[in-house]
This record gives C-alpha cells, sequence and structure tokens, in this order.
C-alpha cells in the first residue's frame, strides 16, 4: 500500500520558498566536453607544450619556404663568396664552396623532419600490428613473436646503415634517404610494438572486451573497435617521442658521414660539414645547424611531454 503525502495536514509556516541560488545549484555548471575536444584544453594550457608546437610548425613551413625566400639554390657554388661570415647577402654565411647556407640550412630541415616523420610513420604502422597481433594471440605465440622481436631489437642500427650502404654502394647508388629511412625502420618499430602489445594484454580483459568475445564478435574486430582505439593516446605520446628520436639518429649517421650524400644534405650532414671550420674561426658553419637541431628536438619533446599530461584522465579537472 502506497503512502501519500498530504502537504494540506502541515502549516504553511513550516514550508518556504526556494531561493534563486537554491534552483541554481543543482544546474550543470558547464557543458559535458568529449574526450579529445577537452584533451586539446589541456593541452591548450600548457605553456611549454604550446611553443613546441608553433616551434614545429615554423620549421614544417621554413622547410619548404625558407629555400625559395633569398633566391640561391643548395648546390650552387660561388667560389668568390667561400666561407663568409653571416652577412647581409648571406643571412647565415656561406660554407667552403660558397653555398648559401641559409638554404641548406632549410634543405636540410626539409630532410631531416621528413626522414623522422615518415620512419616514425613505417614504425608505429608496423609495432600497432605487431604488437597488437601478439597482444590478442595465444601465451606460446606471443612468446615466440616478442622473442624474434628481441632479437632483431638486439641489432644496433648503425650496424644495418653500414651494411646497406656497403650494399647499396656496390650498386652505385650510395646512402640515399630510402637507406636511411629503411635502416631506421628495421629496428625501431619494436618499442612501438612492446607499448602496444601491454596496452592490448591489459585491455583484452576489460568488460566491453569479454562482453564483445561473449557475442561472438572476433579477436580481429575487437582489436580493431575496442582496444586499439583506446590505446591512442599512448601510441601519439610515443610518436611525439619517436620523431625527435628518429631525427637525431639520421644527424647522427649524417655526422659520421654516413647520411645523404652530396650536394644533399641534412642537418647532421651540414654539422659533419662545419666540423672541419670550427679551428679556424668558422664555427657558425657548425654552430647553426646544431641550434636548429636543438630547436626540433625540444619542440618535439616538450610536446610529447605536453600530450602525456593532457592524456592522462588523473590530471583531467
Amino acid at each position: 500500500m502506497e503512502s501519500q503525502f498530504d502537504y494540506k495536514e502541515y502549516p504553511e509556516e513550516l514550508f518556504e520558498k526556494a531561493s534563486k541560488e537554491d534552483r541554481d545549484s543543482d544546474r550543470i555548471r558547464r557543458p559535458s566536453i568529449k574526450y579529445w575536444p577537452d584533451v586539446w584544453r589541456r593541452l591548450k594550457q600548457n605553456k611549454l607544450a604550446m611553443v613546441g608546437l608553433i616551434i614545429i610548425i615554423l620549421m614544417i613551413m621554413m622547410a619548404w619556404v625558407g629555400p625559395l625566400i633569398n633566391g640561391y639554390s643548395y648546390y650552387e657554388q660561388h667560389y668568390d663568396s667561400m666561407n663568409q661570415h653571416p652577412n647581409s647577402v648571406h643571412w647565415f654565411g656561406t660554407d667552403e664552396l660558397g653555398r648559401d647556407l641559409f638554404t641548406r640550412v632549410w634543405y636540410g630541415a626539409r630532410y631531416s623532419l621528413f626522414i623522422g616523420i615518415f620512419a616514425t610513420v613505417i614504425d608505429v604502422t608496423i609495432g600497432v600490428i605487431y604488437g597488437g597481433v601478439a597482444g590478442m594471440a595465444s601465451a606460446r605465440v606471443d612468446g615466440v613473436m616478442m622473442r624474434i622481436a628481441e632479437v632483431i631489437y638486439a641489432i644496433p642500427y648503425l650496424l644495418v646503415v653500414i651494411l646497406l650502404s656497403v650494399v647499396f654502394s656496390t650498386q652505385g647508388s650510395g646512402t640515399s634517404m630510402f637507406v636511411i629511412i629503411l635502416a631506421l625502420s628495421l629496428t625501431s618499430w619494436i618499442p612501438m610494438a612492446i607499448l602496444v602489445r601491454g596496452q592490448v594484454l591489459q585491455l583484452k580483459e576489460t568488460e566491453y572486451s569479454l562482453a564483445a568475445e561473449s557475442l561472438g564478435a572476433s579477436k580481429g574486430w575487437i582489436l580493431r573497435r575496442h582496444i586499439i582505439p583506446n590505446t591512442l593516446g599512448p601510441i601519439l605520446v610515443n610518436v611525439t617521442l619517436s620523431i625527435p628520436r628518429a631525427i637525431f639518429a639520421e644527424a647522427t649517421l649524417g655526422f659520421l658521414s654516413l647520411g645523404l650524400q652530396a650536394p644533399k644534405s641534412s642537418l647532421g650532414t651540414l654539422a659533419n660539414d662545419g666540423l672541419a671550420g670550427l679551428a679556424v674561426g668558422r664555427s657558425y658553419q657548425i654552430v647553426i645547424p646544431a641550434i636548429f637541431i636543438s630547436l626540433i628536438m625540444f619542440a618535439f619533446n616538450v610536446l610529447g611531454d605536453g600530450l602525456r599530461d593532457a592524456l592522462d584522465p588523473r590530471l583531467r579537472k
């Protein structure tokens, strides 16, 4: 039997009209924000990360526009303008062959960024597929796949580059951008695969994955529709940190004369070319490329740190 509340049994003095503040207390203070807009909102609050993002955007823009500004090509030689310090005509100076360093630095930044980004895209693609399959497979298959990955990861990428350089040099093609990307991609996808595998092992035991499996969904469908989308946060953070590692690895190869062949150049090969001028008062030839390498490394690292904080749900306010 339901009880009926009869307000007429109580005197009116016991009732008080609710104030505007009380009526507004249950009102939603701000509209609900979806996950990715909220990530972007929190990323914008990180000033250092936004500085890194602005530097990256400017670098990419200048890598394509910069060589066209002063009218010099990256291979154009002027023997009457050799080893000039920065001046009003050659803003970054010239090298030992009279080539304009302003143009060559931006061309080098273009090659370095392209190699770093393209190698990272390959790493992410292979790592996500390999790690996802290993995480969803049986324990025996997972063990075999990870042992193979560990053997490949134990091979130094520098040794791979040297071997590939020797092979392609015997064919007369030298060390090209394709060779460098291939050498970096052969071993650097392993950390991404390990990261994705760990995320898959954790997420495949969640309620929504088990519910989808109980309803007859295949492992591939669960991986594509549920698990991989929920690992995008760690994957994106790893991408922003993998790009500067690839750029630095390419710069190291260029500094060791294992990079692009002349007249093409990356920031690493420019630093290697400028090393000889350090002892004779032409330090600008190595300092300027080194500054650009440092700026790119700084920008991607602070952006990666900011993105990691923005994607962390525990820091959400």
